[in-house]
């Protein structure tokens, strides 16, 4: 695939992305809570790590650009 397409492509997912979450957050509301995602808080201090999110986040990026990627052509 062309570097073009595949940035028009990237780009558009991201269009979508900032409407769904400038629109409707209320289907985004789940990201950053999942089983897994480490928060600490305590009085003073807040320590937050996203990890089962950004491992979805992995997930999902490494299909879709295999799928993009091996798109024929």
């Amino acid at each position: 695939m062309d570097t073009g397409r595949l940035l028009l492509v990237l780009g558009l997912l991201l269009v979508v992305w900032g409407l769904i979450w400038l629109y409707a957050p209320w289907l985004l509301s789940w990201f950053g809570r999942l089983p897994g995602d480490i928060r600490i808080e305590r009085e003073g201090f807040r320590f937050y790590f996203p990890l089962t999110s950004m491992l979805l986040v992995s997930l999902g990026l490494s299909l879709l650009l295999n799928l993009l990627l091996r798109w024929p052509r």
